[in-house]
């Protein structure tokens, strides 16, 4: 059994997607960040950075904070969507790492400057803008020849997707990366996928492009 600690953002939903994908048990706790539960000490304990999503495997009496290891861990533990060796797992990780260190982040500081403070820092709406649209191409150039990232469906997909679910916020038409559009909607009409979407709480339903 895996005790999910989570809330309903890009982070926290690449988690619930993997563990509805993998069909393992889990208990998703919601950890209300606009209230600043990450910071509460029981929380702490088990993510000393303060930020969602964690976990604990009570089978291996293991607690684990940040997406990427949680994700690996959890792969591993259920057999599927990470492979165990060779030029294939390492496509994965490759993808994998390029969510968490760029689009992850990128796509982030494009919510706060313009989705949340637009008019506030000219500068910093350009420099993210500008870095978003580029994470975007690479993204769309590479699922040009790919239906997946990585190949054949995978974590990495399950990280960049909840990224890519905001594309509203951060001032991208998908119709603009056809590619993208096409994985995008592919991955949004798997159920396994709307129902981690939907933890720990329903927000709304999945943004389509139109």
């Amino acid at each position: 059994m895996i005790d999910l600690y989570t809330w309903s953002t890009p982070n926290g939903r690449k988690v619930s997607i993997l563990l509805e994908e993998l069909g393992m048990p889990y208990q998703a706790h919601g950890v209300d960040i606009t209230k600043d539960e990450q910071f509460a000490p029981d929380f702490l304990r088990i993510s000393p950075n303060n930020k969602i999503p964690a976990i604990v495997d009570r089978d291996h009496g293991l607690a684990l904070m940040e997406s990427m290891a949680i994700m690996v861990h959890l792969a591993e533990k259920g057999g599927r969507f990470l492979p165990q060796a060779g030029e294939a797992r390492l496509r994965v990780l490759e993808w994998l790492a390029w969510q968490v260190g760029g689009f992850g982040p990128m796509l982030g500081q494009a919510h706060h400057f313009l989705k949340f403070n637009p008019g506030k820092a000219p500068y910093a709406e350009e420099r993210f803008g500008t870095e978003v649209k580029r994470l975007y191409r690479v993204l769309d150039t590479r699922l040009a020849g790919h239906a997946f990232v990585a190949g054949e469906y995978s974590i990495a997909d399950m990280a960049i997707w909840p990224w890519a679910s905001r594309f509203e916020w951060q001032g991208i038409d998908l119709n603009d990366y056809p590619n993208v559009r096409r994985w995008y909607l592919e991955i949004a009409g798997r159920p396994a996928v709307q129902r981690g979407y939907d933890v720990p709480k329903v927000t709304g339903p999945i943004p389509l492009p139109a």
